[in-house]
């Protein structure tokens, strides 16, 4: 049986509210597979009730239970108890919770490889309390997945963008990208292109790093050193990469329409022109790893959290690509 997995991320935030909204959608029928949410029954039927939603919580003690959706339905496996459930407040002693939850829907994930996992936003700040070195969903997916390498890739219907380097400061950039961490992240965006997407021969754009791609050396020489060098040996695998585009035309209408996915040095190069595009039609996908995630492109947004103002839009899309994914 396979099933959609969903880790709604931090508690105070609308991770909750999104799953409870989207069970009484039109959506939630179409999805062909059981939707199983990791977390606190207590939270789902508390926040239900402050959305003013009539919906049924159901605990199930075994993944292999789970049924087909039904509407105005939620199927809760519930692995630790939440020690505050109160919406709009950050909590470190929610920490824990948010991560077994995550950790075990991962592990569940690997030992069925016909599950997908679905990810809710989660608070980077609270994790590090417990957590020091954790930087995201992305590098704990690898880290739990036993993975070589991870890619990021945020994607809508629009615009695919993958990201060299993640949450990292802007200064440590230019010293973490190298020729092979170039060439290893541009051959599982090339792969999974193909085998996820099913695009035959994917166009992938490569953005410079510097502004103007550098302009031959006179603004940085990481285009030459570096990511020259690395396109070289892409085009020798048969790969189709552009040489170093400047970020400030990369996007413009012509090179949209023939373009696959960009590969951006940083996160703050594509992520907004993404956003701006497409905010709320997008999703993440985790690829390089042996599993399927997809997961929202927003925060956890405490400011409305336990409100009717949250949209699921982003949700709705990840798990209609996670339910794509899985067939």
């Amino acid at each position: 049986m396979k099933n959609i997995i969903y880790s709604p991320g931090e508690p105070a935030g609308i991770g909750p509210d999104l799953i409870i909204k989207l069970s009484l959608s039109k959506l939630w029928n179409k999805i062909g597979v059981p939707i199983i949410t990791i977390g606190d029954k207590d939270l789902f039927e508390a926040r239900a009730k402050l959305l003013n939603k009539k919906v049924e919580i159901i605990k199930i003690d075994d993944l292999s239970k789970a049924k087909k959706n039904q509407n105005g339905a939620i199927q809760i496996f519930e692995l630790i108890k939440c020690n505050n459930i109160e919406p709009g407040v950050l909590d470190t002693s929610n920490a824990e919770y948010v991560l077994k939850n995550l950790n075990f829907a991962i592990k569940a994930c690997i030992s069925n490889k016909s599950d997908a996992l679905v990810t809710g936003p989660i608070s980077k700040e609270n994790i590090i309390s417990i957590k020091k070195n954790f930087t995201g969903h992305t590098e704990y997916i690898k880290q739990i997945t036993r993975s070589d390498d991870v890619l990021m890739m945020l994607a809508s219907e629009k615009l695919r963008v993958a990201l060299a380097t993640t949450h990292i400061p802007l200064k440590k950039v230019a010293k973490t990208i190298n020729e092979k961490l170039i060439i290893n992240k541009v051959k599982i965006l090339n792969k999974d292109l193909k085998k996820k997407f099913g695009i035959k021969k994917p166009s992938i754009k490569i953005l410079g790093l510097n502004p103007h791609a550098g302009e031959n050396g006179k603004i940085g020489s990481e285009e030459q050193d570096i990511i020259i060098p690395a396109i070289k040996k892409l085009r020798k695998s048969k790969i189709d990469v552009s040489l170093p585009m400047s970020a400030d035309t990369a996007f413009s209408g012509k090179h949209l329409n023939e373009t696959d996915a960009y590969f951006g040095m940083y996160h703050d190069q594509v992520l907004p022109v993404l956003k701006a595009i497409s905010f709320g039609e997008s999703i993440n996908i985790t690829l390089g790893v042996p599993i399927i995630r997809t997961s929202v492109d927003h925060g956890v947004a405490l400011d409305i959290a336990g409100s009717n103002n949250s949209d699921t839009s982003s949700l709705e899309l990840a798990f209609e690509s996670a339910n794509n994914l899985i067939k």
